[in-house]
């Protein structure tokens, strides 16, 4: 039976000799498959080809299900320890009024100090396309304000109606600490007065 396109168990292993390697790791030489094949089934085993490349090839006398469990859990602890870079998108226009702006500069260092690549994106509309230098100033502006907490990952690019910037975590997984958290404190101290 063929379990995995690297893996020959059992009768799927097509050599007439093999070198076999008994259950507990001694060597038992080069015997014929027939043989190493009824050990195997003595000891209600499977026997496993190691390496196929090798003359002859080398096969151990194991529990198969053990060893694909086995496999199963290293791919799955070496997937945990990947990174996988995320990334989030804040998309702006030219005119953005200050509260608004305030508002998604918030999101974005919320977004960086999580560890998330952030992407901007500044559309223009209509007769904003006349006048992209007030585009550029915003996406400035907001570059100003978010230099400590992150790194240009890619320059500002237009694409058609839009300019795009993409920013890289400086310090992936800090704790949240937004540039209004004074302002906002006053303001909700004052609303409850």
């Amino acid at each position: 039976m063929l379990i995995s396109r690297h893996i020959f168990i059992n009768n799927d292993i097509r050599a007439d000799k093999v070198r076999a390697i008994s259950a507990e790791g001694e060597q038992l030489g080069i015997i014929s498959l027939v043989e190493a094949l009824s050990q195997a089934r003595e000891q209600s085993l499977d026997l496993v080809c190691v390496s196929v490349e090798s003359v002859p090839p080398v096969c151990r006398i194991m529990d198969y299900g053990k060893l694909k469990y086995e496999m199963n859990k290293r791919d799955r602890a070496a997937k945990q320890k990947q990174h996988v870079a995320k990334l989030k998108e804040i998309k702006i226009r030219p005119r953005i009024d200050e509260h608004d702006y305030r508002i998604k500069l918030n999101r974005a260092v919320d977004f960086l100090n999580k560890g998330f690549t952030l992407k901007i994106t500044l559309t223009f509309r209509g007769r904003e396309m006349a006048r992209q230098d007030l585009g550029r100033q915003t996406l400035q502006r907001m570059l100003d304000d978010l230099k400590e907490l992150g790194t240009i990952a890619m320059a500002p690019k237009k694409l058609g109606r839009r300019l795009t910037l993409i920013i890289n975590p400086a310090h992936p997984q800090r704790q949240p600490n937004s540039p209004d958290k004074k302002e906002s404190e006053s303001y909700a101290q004052t609303k409850d007065q």
